[in-house]
Formats: structure tokens, sequence, C-alpha cells
């Protein structure tokens, strides 16, 4: 509970002083008068003054706020912005008072930051880690529950069968076949080491492809074990690195599929697992400890039994300086489309506002981040960083989305709207934001008791 808790006060932290700060620097960049800088909301619990800005940090750790000569009775107005800045306004310094394109610089500086943010950790993770990557393209199960319809054929996939091309594009590893999977259109051909051709349609629908591509298909990998994460099930049972599971429960398992399914299906009930060790065959047992699952693609079970521990077979090559920019670039990219898709997806109600989570999902999901160690940790801050990027660029007023719809309005004007119906559109704005808090938070709620 400590660690999760100190996870999320983490998370919330850098992100939201990140974003604040970009709005901040440039603001005092282009002339405007900053008259508080603010990380959380409300009465400050800490405050002090340096030269015309106040700084606090508030007591309602739900986000932050740049107040600006101008905007000051504007955004979440009145209390929940702490009131008045105490510091007197330069009426010719106000945000008002500056060119369009300086205003709109200071609306999308808090994105930006967070934007790259996640690509500095994504190039430092590239020059330090490297890009994990499972070097096979053996098939170990197809997970019928998860393939569609139109891609039956690939049931006929047996353990061992090796994919050598989809379309006619060699892949090398599985992060490759999962690429194809999830981005290719239409009828897919997939060429097999003594099977030939297999010819499938991708599903249309955005849930099926990823169910299809994350857990249709498992690779085919050793049941060895590799990281073994300190205070962990698989640690306190006495598993380490390099063990060979043999059997889990009484059966026989030959592929590291057959050891995590055990897993998942005995959460808190005890497991008996005979691993190999050097030339020893030892006998172990392990308790999964219980982990609720939240994704509603995920092949586990709604509870599902977790040990803490990797497999070997993961290879991480590190990168030079070009290499890991390129890397960095891409997969800010990638989960920049990855969360305006999942947002489309709920727009047109292919995804359900079930699965939308609030703060509780957000402390448990970098509490289990944190436990698989400090890589697992940065890349969740780095996507959540572009989610929160995202999110702020939706056109509601409030939002940095909605200040851009603003000055986007007056530039097609050619005046502004005036204070007050910004002011009205902002707190409808607010209302909206809270409905949406609600319905998250709900989601938790329900999470937690089922």
């Amino acid at each position: 509970m400590l660690l999760t808790i100190a996870s999320l006060i983490i998370v919330l932290g850098v992100l939201v002083s990140v974003h604040e700060f970009g709005h901040f620097i440039v603001a005092k960049a282009v002339g405007i008068q900053v008259l508080r800088f603010s990380l959380g909301f409300g009465r400050p619990l800490i405050a002090w003054r340096r030269g015309e800005t106040e700084y606090w940090i508030s007591w309602i750790p739900l986000g932050g706020y740049v107040k600006m000569a101008g905007l000051e009775e504007e955004g979440i107005a009145g209390e929940l912005e702490g009131g008045k800045a105490a510091v007197p306004i330069d009426p010719e310094r106000a945000f008002d008072k500056k060119p369009l394109w300086a205003r709109m610089a200071v609306i999308l500086a808090g994105v930006t930051m967070n934007v790259l943010l996640a690509f500095a950790i994504y190039t430092s993770l590239g020059l330090a880690v490297g890009n994990p990557t499972r070097p096979t393209t053996q098939v170990d199960t197809v997970l019928a529950s998860r393939v569609a319809p139109e891609a039956a054929a690939l049931a006929t996939l047996q353990r061992g069968d090796r994919i050598l091309a989809i379309n006619g594009d060699s892949v090398r590893n599985w992060e490759d076949v999962q690429t194809h999977l999830l981005l290719d259109t239409g009828a897919v051909r997939l060429d097999v080491t003594g099977r030939g051709t297999i010819r499938i349609k991708l599903p249309r629908d955005d849930n099926a492809r990823l169910g299809l591509a994350l857990w249709g298909i498992e690779p085919l990998m050793p049941a060895r074990i590799g990281r073994v994460v300190r205070g962990e099930p698989a640690r306190r049972a006495g598993l380490k690195h390099g063990d060979l599971v043999v059997r889990a429960g009484g059966d026989t398992v030959r592929s590291w599929s057959d050891v995590i399914h055990r897993i998942w299906v005995h959460p808190d009930q005890p497991i008996g697992l005979t691993v190999v060790r050097g030339d020893s065959v030892l006998q172990l047992s392990v308790t999964p400890r219980a982990e609720s699952e939240t994704d509603s693609l995920s092949a586990r079970p709604k509870t599902f039994g977790y040990i803490g521990a990797e497999p070997a077979f993961v290879v991480k090559r590190r990168m030079s300086v070009g290499e890991a920019l390129v890397y960095g670039a891409t997969e800010t990219e990638n989960k920049v489309v990855v969360m305006v898709e999942s947002l489309k997806r709920l727009v047109v109600g292919r995804a359900s506002v079930r699965d939308v989570g609030g703060v509780i999902t957000i402390a448990q999901v970098s509490g289990q981040a944190a436990r698989l160690g400090l890589v697992t940790f940065l890349r969740f801050l780095a996507f959540f960083s572009i989610s929160l990027a995202v999110l702020n660029l939706l056109p509601i007023p409030v939002l940095d989305g909605g200040h851009a719809m603003f000055l986007i309005a007056e530039g097609i004007r050619r005046r502004p709207l005036s204070p007050q119906l910004r002011l009205r559109l902002t707190q409808l704005g607010m209302l909206v934001v809270l409905a949406i808090m609600v319905v998250a938070l709900s989601n938790d709620v329900l999470r937690l008791f089922h």
C-alpha cells in the first residue's frame, strides 16, 4: 500500500510539475505576468513568493495551474484556484495583450513538455537498457477466445510452428509479428515453416484486433526464470534467475506460457513447482498474490495470480545515440497514436466507458509498475505523460485544448470572445470534467468490489 501511494505521488507530482512548468516558462519568456504557480488546487499547504510570483503547494493533489494576469478569474474559477493573487497586476503584461501566436505557445507549452518528457524517457531507456524483444517467431498457444471468426485459420497453428513472413515481409522476433497483426489491414498471408501459407482476415474492430495481437497468439519461450522481483512471491519462494520450471501444480510444463497460465488460476493458493537448478532438482511452493485485471481485452481471469517473475527469454540490446533518438521518437509517436485511437473508440462507441479509470486505477497501475522495477515504472511514467498530453488537448474549456479553441475562434473572428462567454464556457467545461471524474471514480470503486 505504501509503495502504491508513493508511486502515485511521484507520477502525479512529476507529470503535473512538468506540464505546469511548460506553461510557466513560456509565459515568462513572452512577457506575461505570472501571478501564481501552484501544484494542486485549493488553499496552500506551503507558500512562498519570489519576485512577482507566488509559489504554492496546495492541498488537493489532482493537478495544478499557472495563474496569469488577465486570466486570474478564468479557468477553474474561485476558491478551487485559491482565490485572487496578492500581487499587483500589470495590465500591460496581461495574457490578452500578447499576440495570438504568443498566447497559443503558452497554452500548448504544457502538453509539449509532457511529450518531450516521454521522448526523453524512451531515449534514455534506449541508451541504458535497449529495447526488450522476444527473439522468436515460434508459436506456443493460440487462444481461441481472443481470435475473431475471420482469423479462425490461426487456430490450425500448433506449438513449435515458426512464422517466417507476414505479407511477404520477413519477421525476426515476436514484436515484428505483433506489429503486423496490429497495423496490417484486410487479408493477411502468413508463411509458416512446414505448413506453407495460412490466409486470414484481420478484424476491423479495434478491440478485436488488439485482443488478437496482444493475447490471441502466444510466443514459444522456455519455462526459464529471468528477473525475480524483490519482495514478491517468487523471491519469497526461493526462485532464482536461471531456474528451469519443469512441473507446476503437478502438471508437466514445456513453456513459459504453461507456467504463467497455471499461476493465473491460483490466486492466493499455494502451487508446487519443480525446478531444475544446475545439476539439482528442487521442489518449491509459491503462493501467487491475487491481482485484479482491469484490461477488458486481457486473457487473464478477472482475479489472477501473480508471482513477480519474468521469463529469461527477453533480450535487451543497448543502442547508439542515433538509434536511441530514433527509438525515442518512434515510441513517443506510437504511444500518441495508441492514445488517440483509444479516445476515438470511446467516442464512437467501440469501447465502453466502463474501461475508463480514475485515480485509484492510476495508483494501482503505478504501484504494479514500481514493483516490476525502475525500467517498467519509467515506461509507465512516459506513457502516462503522453496520455495526459492527449487528454489535455481535448476541446473542453478548462483544458488546454479548450483554451486553444478560444484562440482559434479569435483568429477566425479577428476579435476575442468576451470574458463573460469564456467564463461561462469554462464553467460548463468544468462540469464536464467533473462528470468524467465521477464516472472514472465510480468505475474504480466497482472494480474494487468485483
